[in-house]
């Protein structure tokens, strides 16, 4: 037998526990892939899955590099994270980190490039999601790439709502990255977990207010997601999202610009308003200082009514007043240059660009978005077909309809009427991006500044771990699992019966 694979499948034994959840966190979910894997017999199964199908040398984005500043750094909004503490003590004593330091728990979930695992750094209490990725298997299927691509886009990242990437590091034969573990499972269970299996209108309002936040900043880095799914949205200990899965992902380059309105006296909102001029702006951290940004007065002032005798007089001069403030520059930095040929995605959510082969770029993740809200509101997609392929043909050919039930209101589903558009260039956030989009009725109210302070709809309950060696109950309870892998297959480890 292989030493490495003998290695591993005795680390693996080794850190076999019994493991005891709580009801509310009956699904450790994965951090990649659609599969999931449950603590109880209730398991909720999706049946979509993601597919990719690379371009005959016509993918000119694929092979671009990324615009960002990619490091592995510790990242600045994460800088008082224990975990990355711990993982620094083990760096500094021993040099660094590799398989040897983490105890696999259990595997969260299945992937087509990996299998994600529950592990623990080894002497701490700190918990990761590792996705370990055979490298033979990868090289075998063409999927190295991939797999590059994915370690390389979770280097960039550094976002509330995007997943940290703690550290990396290779075997000769796997390739391993250390993420952060979402116990909340994803947005696909807790629907299903839902009356009706859909979402009341603001809950969905609060998820996908959140996944436009993280898309915005991924097309700010030249990033098209192009996996969107309820499957790839991750639920955090708080309540909050991150999303998951970046190996379909296209870079591309990105010119960040700023939008101002040559009328100081001209709402840069307003419909139809065409006195903008452009002008481009630089956003790597070196260049984000004085010189480098556009100044601007103030905030519009907000004037309240007021019960004052002489209020018929100070409306004239507030009037005039705000017309001599300039407003606010708007950023724009959507990839919209960005082509691609392959065909990537998941058949309920493919745009109809994709399907026919015309080339895509980052309209695909808007048609995708609002696909995303349509299943979140109404528990289904709306073009999905008896298979595969009569789903394609809806997704091309058939117009889009709403439901009688449940109820939901005019600003969604005028919102879900503009992101799907069948013909991309007339598509909501074709050229301003997630600008556009918060702009929209739906999200009246929602404070973007301060959106991480609002309460989420869900917050799940805690799971917990017992250390090895303590007294748990060997009684057979829907709360209680004992579970023990073998390395059975290439990729990952299949748990054992009994």
């Amino acid at each position: 037998e292989d030493p490495e694979k003998s290695s591993l499948r005795g680390s693996v034994k080794d850190s076999s526990v019994s493991a005891k959840f709580s009801d509310g966190a009956s699904s450790l979910t994965k951090a990649s892939g659609s599969t999931k894997v449950s603590g109880h017999a209730d398991l909720v199964q999706s049946g979509k899955s993601s597919v990719y199908r690379a371009s005959a040398g016509s993918d000119v984005s694929d092979d671009s590099t990324c615009s960002s500043i990619c490091s592995s750094a510790s990242k600045p909004h994460k800088s008082n994270d224990s975990r990355w503490e711990a993982i620094q003590v083990i760096r500094t004593k021993e040099g660094s980190l590799g398989l040897s330091h983490f105890r696999l728990l259990k595997r969260l979930g299945c992937g087509d490039i990996g299998s994600v695992y529950l592990s623990e750094l080894s002497g701490t209490k700190c918990y990761f999601a590792m996705k370990i990725m055979d490298k033979a298997s990868l090289a075998g299927r063409k999927k190295l790439l991939r797999a590059q691509t994915e370690r390389e886009i979770l280097q960039c990242l550094d976002h509330p709502f995007l997943p940290t990437l703690y550290t990396h590091f290779e075997t000769d034969k796997f390739s391993c990255l250390v993420m952060e573990f979402c116990p909340g499972g994803d947005l696909h269970t807790l629907r299903q977990k839902q009356p009706g299996k859909y979402f009341p209108e603001q809950a969905a309002k609060f998820y996908v207010a959140e996944v436009l936040l993280a898309l915005e900043y991924l097309h700010m880095l030249g990033i098209i997601y192009r996996d969107l799914k309820p499957e790839n949205v991750l639920v955090r200990e708080d309540g909050h999202i991150m999303l998951s899965d970046f190996d379909l992902s296209l870079r591309c380059d990105v010119s960040p610009t700023l939008l101002k309105s040559s009328n100081p006296g001209v709402d840069p909102n307003q419909k139809g308003n065409q006195a903008y001029c452009v002008q481009p702006v630089c956003i790597e951290p070196a260049c984000i200082q004085p010189a480098c940004v556009t100044t601007t007065t103030c905030f519009s002032p907000r004037f309240f009514s007021s019960k004052s005798k002489r209020e018929k007089k100070e409306k004239k001069a507030k009037a005039d007043m705000a017309t001599q403030v300039r407003p606010l520059p708007e950023l724009v930095a959507e990839p919209t240059d960005a082509r691609s040929m392959s065909f990537v995605g998941t058949h309920e959510y493919l745009a109809p660009e994709i399907i026919k082969g015309e080339g895509h770029g980052s309209a695909v993740d808007w048609w995708t978005f609002g696909i995303f809200l349509y299943e979140l509101l109404f528990g289904k997609t709306p073009f999905k077909g008896s298979g595969n392929r009569a789903t394609l043909f809806n997704v091309v050919g058939q117009p889009l309809r709403f439901p009688e039930s449940p109820v939901v209101g005019f600003a969604a589903r005028d919102l879900i009427r503009g992101l799907l558009i069948k013909e991309p260039q007339h598509r909501l956030a074709y050229k301003r991006g997630a600008t556009e989009i918060k702009q929209h009725p739906f999200f009246e109210g929602v404070n973007w500044a301060l959106i991480r302070c609002a309460t989420p709809p869900d917050i799940p309950k805690p799971v917990e771990i017992p250390r090895p060696g303590a007294s748990t109950s060997q009684k057979a309870t829907p709360s209680a699992e004992k579970v023990h892998f073998t390395s059975i297959d290439h990729i990952g480890w299949e748990p054992l019966s009994g």
